[in-house]
């Protein structure tokens, strides 16, 4: 099992608790790299947010080489787009999330 099947059975039990419209940060800040092995695991959970109502995704990717293709992983994951923006900095994020 990989790290991102652990992480998305700890999501759906997490989801549960969050009202429809929550907003979530997806930090890659620390990223060094990711395997393209990973897009499926990366589309279910592009899936099981959705089915929980994302309202807001704001990604942090200093170095767009290290950004994967996460606007075309959500074409093809989301039946219903949710609003999403890609910051270089948490402090651009947080501003954007109202923190």
């Amino acid at each position: 099992m990989t790290d991102l099947q652990r992480g998305a059975a700890d999501a759906e039990r997490l989801l549960a608790d969050l009202e429809p419209g929550f907003r979530l940060l997806a930090d890659f800040s620390r990223l060094e790299f990711m395997d393209l092995d990973c897009v499926p695991e990366i589309g279910k959970m592009m899936e099981l947010l959705e089915r929980h109502q994302v309202g807001l995704i704001v990604r942090v990717v200093p170095d767009e080489d290290k950004d994967i293709g996460f606007n075309i992983i959500s074409a093809f994951h989301y039946k219903k787009r949710p609003q999403a923006a890609t910051c270089e900095t948490i402090k651009q994020a947080a501003k954007l999330l109202t923190l």
